[in-house]
């Protein structure tokens, strides 16, 4: 299937959601069968703190940005703008170079909301979680993902990127979010497969940790391999005795929907 026979429209938007919900659902539901660790605080409280916190940004993102993301992969595709468009490559080669190289940027990027203040501001709302399932893949501040949004669509200038390679990253990035954040029993010999490549649960787990040393580690999304490169993998943790959160925010009590809200313009916190 080539961009001319088929490009995805604005009904993006809801297929988009659909997977979002639809996955996040499923795993739900498997840590309900299958839990890794018993939750130290409400599942249910924590759950409608999220998921009221993702239905929130899902409608002010609706509103700010639509289907723009992929809309703007559409028209770069059909004017043949950027990088991949100023030479021919095979049709399946755009698609991977433009899943591993948005990756890469979420790496990076992921890296600097932990090293900017500023930015850590916004993304201490998705870590102080005092525990870890697929919910807290939904559990980020409207901020973040706004300025996320706009460096996401200058990259696809830049590149050129393939709409389809837009969409299945997006799909990626959803799946593996929710998979990497559940509290779901996974065989060890296939997390450890599993690590060579991509990021499991327990590799995620660390960076959730509330020792900064180990949560400033593990930054990976979809691919491990920019860890294993650039020196920020962390392995050797005792898996059961990690502690969730954030060490300035332990108390579930001060952790509601309206104080998430609020926390990026509050006193700053380690």
């Amino acid at each position: 299937m080539t961009d001319d026979q088929f490009m995805p429209g604005n009904d993006w938007g809801l297929i988009r959601l659909a997977i979002f919900f639809g996955g996040l659902g499923l795993f739900l539901l498997l840590e309900l069968i299958a839990p890794y660790r018993p939750a130290s605080v409400s599942k249910l409280s924590r759950w409608l703190i999220n998921l009221g916190l993702a239905v929130f940004n899902t409608l002010a993102l609706r509103l700010i940005f639509a289907s723009a993301i992929v809309q703007t992969a559409v028209q770069v595709s059909h004017q043949r703008l950027g990088l991949l468009n100023m030479h021919p490559l095979p049709h399946w080669a755009r698609i991977l170079v433009t899943i591993i190289f948005l990756d890469f940027i979420l790496y990076v990027w992921h890296l600097l909301n932990h090293e900017m203040p500023l930015m850590w501001r916004f993304h201490r709302v998705h870590h102080c979680d005092l525990n870890m399932d697929a919910s807290t893949a939904t559990r980020f501040h409207l901020g973040e993902l706004a300025i996320s949004a706009v460096i996401k669509i200058g990259l696809i200038f830049f590149l050129g990127a393939d709409v389809w390679g837009v969409v299945w990253f997006e799909i990626l990035v959803v799946f593996t979010a929710q998979f990497q954040h559940s509290s779901l029993k996974v065989p060890a010999w296939f997390e450890k497969i599993y690590w060579v490549l991509f990021v499991p649960p327990a590799m995620h787990r660390i960076h959730h940790s509330v020792v900064i040393k180990e949560r400033n580690t593990n930054y990976g999304t979809i691919f491990s391999v920019w860890d294993w490169m650039l020196g920020t993998m962390l392995t050797r943790v005792d898996q059961g005795g990690i502690k969730i959160g954030v060490g300035a925010y332990p108390d579930a009590r001060k952790l509601g929907l309206g104080q998430l809200l609020i926390m990026p313009f509050t006193r700053p916190a380690p």
